[in-house]
């Protein structure tokens, strides 16, 4: 039998316009029911915080609710943001999905704050950024989850466990570190494609074997808009669209309902902001979005895409997922 191709979900937990985190839930985990039943092999949500549109903020907990709403499919986060806490307690959050959900849970770690200044102060009380202290809180969080720790601190639960830890990033710093740990590396590219290609090209020439990885493993993050038309997929977009213009330009808010045409009546600078994403995006048909997706692997050679659908209409939405994965066994 021919193998498909491993296809992810990313999943910001977005919260529609006139709608509440509640409701975001429950769409998460009904997403989730079905991404499993569809053949997904991941499904991972993001740590932010302060963001109006945005649910996932307490990620570790949300990431309990929706492994225990599925029963195969890994869950994780993509990512946890770690200057944002103690390696320790991350260990200990980690190693606690580990026991309730053996064999499923990932941890991917980022070194964004995932938020705005102020928020960000609030979150961690201080700025100061030493750049050497994210790698050595990746170390430290990976030891207390060995099984033989070097720290007489001990994480209960989180020892011996071994959670799988992934890399995440969207510049060359991220993919230096993966390469240097013999991790699987993540790349953002849906949402900040610019140094894409770099960051794969050092991330697998730097890239040294470990305990944990024989040789490098890419996964990229990639949007899709899927529908049975193209012109329904155009028009399910544009909450995308409007959604990630109004952030640029720092007025973030609820996930807005799609608009017909909004690509042409925005203004050159955001149509310059939204063409630079086209790269990472598919939009269209299935014919159309197999083709795009089939490009992107073969330029990229990533190992697994994960995918990202901030669509207003919750059956919209799964629809874009459903299309998606009917799609896997043609991309290899």
């Amino acid at each position: 039998m021919k193998p498909s191709y491993p296809l992810s979900v990313l999943d910001l937990s977005p919260i529609v316009q006139g709608s509440t985190p509640a409701q975001s839930f429950r769409c998460s985990a009904d997403i989730a029911r079905h991404a499993e039943q569809w053949g997904y092999h991941r499904y991972w949500l993001a740590e932010h915080h302060g963001m109006p549109g945005i649910a996932s903020a307490a990620t570790s907990v949300l990431i309990g609710h929706i492994a225990g709403q599925t029963s195969r499919i890994r869950v994780g986060a993509g990512g946890i943001m770690l200057p944002n806490h103690s390696p320790l307690v991350i260990a200990e959050q980690f190693g606690t999905l580990a026991s309730l959900y053996p064999g499923r849970i990932d941890l991917g770690l980022g070194r964004a704050p995932g938020s705005d200044p102020e928020t960000a102060r609030a979150l961690r009380r201080n700025l100061n950024s030493d750049p050497d202290q994210f790698p050595r809180d990746v170390l430290e969080l990976m030891d207390y989850m060995s099984d033989e720790p070097r720290n007489r601190i001990m994480a209960v639960p989180g020892r011996g466990l071994n959670v799988p830890v992934w890399i995440l990033g969207s510049s060359l710093f991220g993919a230096q570190l993966a390469a240097a740990l013999g991790l699987p590396y993540a790349f953002a590219s849906h949402f900040a494609p610019a140094q894409l290609m770099d960051a794969i090209e050092v991330y697998r020439r730097q890239f040294q074997p470990s305990v944990h990885l024989e040789k490098p493993y890419v996964m990229l993050g990639y949007n899709v808009f899927a529908a049975d038309t193209e012109d329904e997929a155009k028009l399910l977009a544009s909450s995308w669209q409007q959604s990630f213009v109004n952030l640029r330009s720092g007025r973030p808010g609820q996930l807005p309902p799609p608009v017909r045409d909004y690509y042409e009546q925005c203004s050159p600078p955001a149509q310059h902001l939204l063409d630079s994403l086209l790269s990472c995006t598919a939009i269209g048909n299935p014919e159309q979005v197999l083709e795009q997706m089939k490009g992107f692997i073969q330029l990229t050679g990533a190992n697994e895409l994960m995918l990202n659908a901030n669509i207003f209409d919750h059956n919209k939405r799964l629809r874009s997922y459903e299309i998606a994965a009917e799609l896997r066994g043609s991309l290899v």
